[in-house]
């Protein structure tokens, strides 16, 4: 049976994959072919996660007040259509516009989709939104490996091979129309008509949250890290040799152990607590990231890869069912339009910086820097949580 909680998560199978195929390994490599430096490469791959700033909660309040499977539609819009306008590039700043609008559309759907799961979901919410991720992660997954086998395979000039990849990722954006366009309208899935000062005050209820904030914010941490592996370790790997291949492997094997973990993740917070795992999770990632900057060879990399991914899985399965938690129905996209501005700040500043650091000291202070400022983020989570919550945290109760 189709449920509509099936179609979100083929939906977002798609849409991931689209999003992800159009960056990853390419973007670095087609922007530095255009004859970008390694700050300009930072700003064209934080520019979409900047639209998630911008875009992120105003899609979520309008999704509140208006409907949600609206919302979807139309950022089913903007994956059909943004993968075209690659085509047309022949300059950086044209390169950065078209990661702005592309941008959008991730923005709008992430929120959204987690705020229906969510309302859909009590009792197994962590684990849903595990599934849910699981769905987009595994796009992510293919996405890379995909990318990088068209690229290093196809027989064309290397212009021509870029265009492939964007027509590739273009076809995958029209899937994702075409699937958001029969996502079933339930009852279950509407919101109840409430007039817009009644949304706008329940807005500003989620802003003012400091519990949701923190939350926010260690995610953004997560995300200031992965923007930076993402962006910087196929230019890393690419300066020790390592082949297009590899690379794209690199980053798929982050992935998919987000893919596997996640659910069982997500179970494992509704039965354990969300708070110790957000934090433990975030206290790994640190430690990865900095491990970058003493590992060059292909195991190493692939090892670290792997274990960055899975504390991943481990903050963001408990973090958006913490925030799910903390927020009501009224507010639920809201707080997730929160969640997805507050972690793109993250997503966004991790690449800008980390290529003015690069330019200056090195990749190996990129990742240090990267690692300072996930346990800083960590650290303020912990003063809030209190020691009393991660000390009840067991993982055999």
């Amino acid at each position: 049976m189709m449920t509509p909680f099936r179609f979100l998560c083929i939906t977002g199978f798609f849409a991931i994959f689209s999003s992800t195929i159009a960056k990853s390994p390419v973007l670095p490599i087609f922007a530095a072919w255009l004859g970008a430096d390694p700050s300009e490469v930072g700003i064209v791959a934080s520019v979409s996660a900047f639209a998630g700033i911008v875009a992120s909660i105003p899609a979520g309040f309008i999704a509140d007040h208006c409907g949600r499977r609206k919302m979807l539609v139309g950022a089913a819009v903007v994956f059909a259509t943004a993968p075209f306008l690659y085509l047309a590039v022949t300059q950086i700043w044209q390169l950065a516009i078209v990661r702005l609008y592309h941008g959008i559309a991730t923005a709008v759907f992430l929120p959204v989709g987690m705020a229906l799961v969510s309302e859909l979901f009590h009792q197994e919410r962590g684990e849903k939104l595990g599934w849910f991720s699981t769905a987009m992660l595994l796009g992510r997954f293919c996405a890379p490996v995909a990318g990088g086998l068209l690229f290093s395979l196809m027989m064309l000039s290397e212009a021509h091979r870029f265009q492939a990849v964007y027509l590739v990722c273009g076809a995958a954006g029209l899937i994702v129309l075409l699937l958001a366009l029969r996502i079933p309208k339930e009852e279950a899935c509407r919101l109840p008509s409430r007039s817009f000062r009644a949304s706008w005050s329940a807005l500003k209820t989620v802003v003012a949250s400091r519990a949701i904030a923190l939350t926010c914010a260690v995610e953004a941490g997560i995300l200031f890290v992965y923007g930076i592996f993402e962006t910087f370790v196929p230019l890393y790997a690419i300066q020790s040799g390592i082949s297009a291949v590899e690379i794209g492997v690199l980053l798929s094997v982050q992935v998919i152990t987000l893919a596997i973990s996640k659910p069982a993740m997500g179970r494992f917070s509704d039965r354990h607590g969300r708070p110790p795992q957000i934090f433990w999770g975030a206290v790994l990632g640190a430690a990865c990231i900095a491990l970058f900057s003493l590992v060059s060879s292909f195991p190493g990399l692939f090892m670290l890869s792997i274990l960055l991914g899975l504390s991943l899985s481990i903050l963001t399965s408990a973090s958006s069912a913490h925030i799910a938690d903390l927020s009501s129905t009224d507010t639920r996209g809201s707080a997730m339009g929160m969640l997805g501005s507050i972690m793109d700040i993250g997503h966004t500043a991790g690449p800008l910086i980390a290529g003015f650091v690069i330019l200056q000291y090195g990749f190996g202070t990129a990742f240090l820097m990267a690692a300072v400022v996930l346990a800083a983020a960590a650290s303020a989570f912990l003063m809030h949580a209190g020691r009393n919550a991660l000390a009840g945290f067991r993982f055999g109760s």
